[in-house]
């Protein structure tokens, strides 16, 4: 009889149940589709943004995934800070280090920043470094490089750049070009962080400037590289090399004594690399052979001092940047008599540099300081001629 009864009902009504059965199950099925996705920090396209072939996803939802992918690993990220800022801390402190003084750390700082499993360049975040462990980004040779001077401020720039999201930058210098030439490209490039597409590629080595061989080099790894110098009063500089020095082997002789080749007769020694660095006419000449003037940009450190965001936007436009870096990011130490970073990259935390940077200078005979601006004179004016403009080192 039961068997009866169920085959007595309606055809239609056993057919709307059936149909009822499998819309629910494809629901529960979108529904738990729908959930996997959520957590794996994806999403369902729904709206087409771009015209054009489509392969599968359409370009635009594939950057809308990775969007949404590193805005997961910041949410993480957050999470992790106390461990970012104890790195941070570290990895300041390596950076507060002079690696012009002390040659031999380099290879100990990078050891030290390796097995912090973070990006070689200090500031390095946990948001990064997580980026660049799931694939995303990849180590390119440079685009741009500061290739002096030493005792200009480069570092200080270097440090300002950083705080672009745009710029990704080594912060050991590489000394690729003048000392690890050999080493070979592969070795250059493992040195460099991860970059994802838009972002540049950056490293500084102030050393280049004065390296006979480093133009010729760079022009063939690329010939668009970009080069940055930043430059300071050549007087002004030779005294801050020669304080350096000093800080490390306080028996060499005076700074006077080694300015002169005969002090009686008032002859420079052009020798001393103190002396030489600051003759950036000569140098320049020899950059000049291989790269074209507009693809040098030429930093005062004078104003890097006393207007750093305008310095900054004239570099941010050099690279073809949008103006991020500005005023607001800058406050004014008066002990050290620097600008710092209100929150330097990584960190919510003021930055400065280092306590390398900004020593007191020794007193140095008026005398000889007046016979180095008349030495440095027409030296300047070729370099403010070639440059096509004027930082004010002679007035």
């Amino acid at each position: 009889m039961a068997f009866s009864r169920v085959f007595s009902e309606p055809p239609s009504k056993s057919i709307f149940k059936t149909f009822a059965v499998m819309f629910l199950s494809i629901l529960a099925s979108l529904y738990f589709i729908h959930y996997l996705a959520d957590r794996c920090g994806t999403c369902i396209p729904t709206e087409k943004r771009q015209t054009g072939p489509v392969e599968g996803l359409y370009a635009s939802e594939i950057k809308d995934f990775g969007s949404l992918r590193r805005k997961r690993l910041l949410q993480k990220w957050t999470s992790t800070k106390p461990l970012v800022m104890r790195r941070e801390n570290l990895i300041s402190r390596l950076e507060d280090v002079d690696e012009e003084e002390l040659p031999e750390f380099e290879g100990h700082k990078r050891t030290v920043l390796n097995s912090l499993d973070v990006d070689l360049e200090a500031g390095g975040s946990y948001f990064t470094s997580k980026l660049s462990s799931l694939g995303e980004g990849s180590k390119k040779l440079p685009q741009a490089i500061i290739i002096g001077v030493k005792k200009g401020g480069t570092r200080a720039l270097l440090e300002f750049l950083r705080v672009h999201p745009d710029i990704r930058a080594v912060g050991a210098e590489p000394h690729f070009f003048d000392r690890n030439y050999d080493n070979g490209l592969d070795w250059y490039r493992d040195l460099m962080p991860k970059t994802l597409e838009g972002q540049i590629t950056m490293e500084k080595t102030p050393s280049y400037f004065v390296t006979r061989e480093a133009p010729a080099r760079i022009y063939a790894l690329s010939h668009d590289t970009k080069l940055i110098v930043v430059v300071r009063d050549p007087v002004t500089r030779a005294i801050s090399d020669y304080t350096q020095t000093l800080s490390k082997k306080p028996d060499i002789p005076t700074f006077e004594s080694l300015t002169f080749k005969n002090r009686t007769t008032g002859l420079i020694d052009t020798s001393w690399s103190a002396i030489q660095i600051g003759i950036y006419a000569k140098h320049l000449d020899n950059w000049l052979q291989y790269f074209p003037m507009e693809q040098i940009l030429f930093v005062s450190g004078e104003r890097l001092i006393t207007d750093p965001a305008g310095e900054l936007g004239r570099v941010q436009d050099f690279l073809g940047l949008k103006r991020i870096i500005t005023d607001k990011h800058f406050y004014f130490n008066q002990t050290k008599g620097f600008p710092c970073l209100k929150k330097a990259e990584g960190s919510s935390k003021p930055h400065c540099l280092g306590k390398t940077k900004g020593r007191t200078h020794p007193n140095i005979d008026p005398e000889v300081v007046q016979r180095l601006r008349d030495f440095y004179r027409p030296f300047n004016m070729k370099f403010y001629q070639m440059t096509g403009r004027t930082f004010g080192w002679d007035d």
